[in-house]
């Protein structure tokens, strides 16, 4: 069994201002973001400044969408009892799906004010998100969120504020996955010609599956407990359409021509 870090989630602490590690995570993943962007933009006619107006669309997505996502599919009981709980960010949290959809929606009004075709602006997006992911997922842990079910592996931890039983660290697994592999996969795969929307499928399918995996050792949360089955997890079911569309989008892909001009 690992001894659990002992990390503060407040990470600079001055007076009665304080900057906590999981917003941090978010600055971070939109500064690499922005790095990675500016490194391709011209492969796609954007100029550096673009990026920047793209991530601030990206942005209003993430928190928007991720907000009334977790919204939704987490906490609709309590929404309904208080409607202005939606806006109360820091009693609840953000949901990933919801937030993809915030993007998505951002990125379709970029793409038509830039004249670019939307696949072309994801595949570009695609890459750029992972980094971000995994930082978000890092923040988690160090919030002690996102605990895993109890095993008895040798990497095992006790989360503080528990049972006192070892646990998956399943935010680091999602760290490793969501972030690192993922970053790899894409980053690769789009760094040379290939076919419209096949990255964005690749992300899709590789999201959805590595996130259904981790839901295996990740606790369900409290609030929905499993939803089908006995089994079944939230995060599982909305996974499940990521994959499909990204097959579909991937199939769709190979109907196209290699376009050399998004390498």
């Amino acid at each position: 069994m690992l001894a659990y870090p002992n990390i503060d989630p407040v990470a600079i602490a001055i007076g009665p201002f304080k900057v906590h590690w999981y917003g941090l995570m978010y600055v971070i993943g939109f500064l690499a973001a922005w790095w990675l962007g500016t490194r391709r933009a011209e492969r796609i006619g954007l100029k550096r400044d673009d990026v920047g107006d793209l991530l601030f669309y990206a942005a209003i997505g993430v928190v928007g969408g991720g907000r009334l996502g977790y919204a939704l599919f987490y906490g609709l009981e309590q929404w309904l009892t208080d409607p202005l709980w939606i806006f109360k960010v820091w009693d609840g949290g953000m949901s990933f799906h919801g937030g993809l959809i915030g993007v998505l929606v951002a990125s379709l009004l970029f793409a038509r004010r830039k004249g670019l075709a939307f696949f072309t602006l994801t595949d570009f997006v695609a890459p750029l998100v992972p980094v971000g992911l995994g930082a978000g997922r890092i923040g988690n842990f160090i919030n002690h969120e996102l605990m895993g079910r109890t095993t008895d592996l040798p990497w095992g931890m006790v989360f503080p504020g528990t049972d006192g039983q070892p646990r998956h660290p399943s935010a680091l697994y999602e760290a490793v996955l969501e972030g690192l592999v993922l970053f790899l996969i894409l980053w690769f795969v789009s760094a040379t010609p290939r076919r419209r929307g096949l990255v964005s499928g690749l992300f899709l399918v590789c999201y959805g599956a590595f996130r259904f995996s981790v839901e295996f050792v990740r606790q369900p949360d409290p609030q929905l407990g499993f939803i089908a089955l006995g089994w079944v997890t939230m995060g599982m079911l909305l996974s499940l359409p990521m994959i499909v569309a990204g097959i579909v989008l991937i199939l769709w892909s190979r109907s196209k021509p290699v376009d050399a001009k998004i390498a």
